[in-house]
């Protein structure tokens, strides 16, 4: 699958399948993802808590837990195979190449160190030319906070992280993954500990920043409107599966998979009708994941097929892509 465009992909991930070795058996999380962010391309990973969505972004910089393993698949960066990328390589794909922002803020910051300390080792260690010296450093680092419109940057950056409030924390975050150019941010639900009245700003100012960069984005979020707010694109993931990708105003549009449309209709609206029932049902076991469509017990439109085959992408038109045997007729008709 892929959607025509006159750019090169930043990131390709051909039929990744991650699984965790514990002590209950193999947990098999990510189930043959297909994925792709094109250079300056917004991408918005949707979906509900554990279907994958952090373990995708994650193994496109290496960062799993020790006891995961990749039986199959590829992870394409600028056309180099991310999981044969050893030591000088890999640093450079962290550094230069790609950055994440991290759910929690405090989990991204070392307590015992200033901000200064920690933006300046991030800005040596991006590869790019001149960062070695302190001067360009502290340069660096303030620029980036006035950018994230961090008042008195100087000041903070001599402070340490418990002495700023989680809105600040976040920004220093996002200033610090763009401090210096990278081809691709990475953000991980990153308004999820913040105040309500400032998740706007910060989303506005990663938005920004990352345009006036020419990075690239994926934004990993549960929230329907902030993708539709923030992205040129859209994928709808569910159970280590993507189930349906389209443009963000083609995927409100026409909601395609089961999955998304049930998606869709927890989405509050300001025209009232009450609160919604969520979805029935709950995420697989991925110790015993069902041997066809993942959300086939779940999905009230499901056939005998359904719990036995897993169904293919099948093409919309748009550049909308869902993977279910509904649509199987109508892109044979396309």
């Amino acid at each position: 699958m892929r959607t025509p465009t006159d750019r090169p992909p930043v990131v390709d991930i051909r039929d990744l399948h991650v699984e965790f070795k514990t002590y209950a058996g193999k947990v098999r999380v990510l189930n043959g993802v297909n994925f792709t962010v094109y250079a300056g391309e917004k991408v918005a990973i949707v979906g509900e808590t554990g279907c994958g969505k952090t373990t995708t972004v994650k193994s496109i910089l290496r960062i799993l837990a020790k006891n995961s393993r990749v039986p199959r698949g590829e992870i394409l960066f600028r056309g180099r195979n991310v999981l044969g990328m050893k030591g000088d390589e890999l640093k450079k794909l962290r550094g230069a190449g790609a950055s994440m922002i991290f759910q929690d803020p405090t989990m991204s910051l070392n307590p015992v160190f200033t901000i200064g300390e920690q933006m300046f080792e991030a800005i040596r260690n991006s590869g790019r030319e001149g960062c070695g010296k302190r001067d360009t450093q502290q340069e660096l680092a303030v620029l980036a906070l006035k950018q994230t419109s961090m008042p008195d940057p100087e000041r903070i950056l001599i402070s340490y992280p418990f002495q700023l409030s989680g809105g600040m924390r976040q920004r220093v975050c996002i200033a610090m993954s763009l401090a210096t150019p990278r081809e691709m941010v990475i953000a991980d639900e990153p308004t999820t500990n913040l105040d309500v009245t400032i998740q706007d700003q910060v989303l506005k100012i990663l938005k920004d920043r990352v345009e006036s960069k020419h990075s690239s984005l994926i934004l990993i979020t549960h929230s329907l409107g902030v993708a539709r707010e923030t992205t040129d694109r859209v994928y709808v993931m569910y159970a280590g599966n993507m189930i349906e990708t389209a443009p963000t105003e083609e995927i409100f549009r026409r909601q395609a998979h089961p999955y998304t449309q049930a998606l869709m209709r927890c989405i509050p609206r300001l025209t009232g009708g009450g609160v919604a029932e969520g979805i029935p049902g709950r995420i697989p076991n991925y110790l015993k994941p069902p041997a066809g469509c993942r959300f086939a017990p779940r999905c009230p439109q499901a056939e005998k097929r359904c719990h036995e085959e897993k169904p293919e992408f099948a093409d919309l038109g748009n550049e909308h892509f869902v993977a279910c045997f509904s649509y199987e007729q109508e892109e044979k008709k396309g």
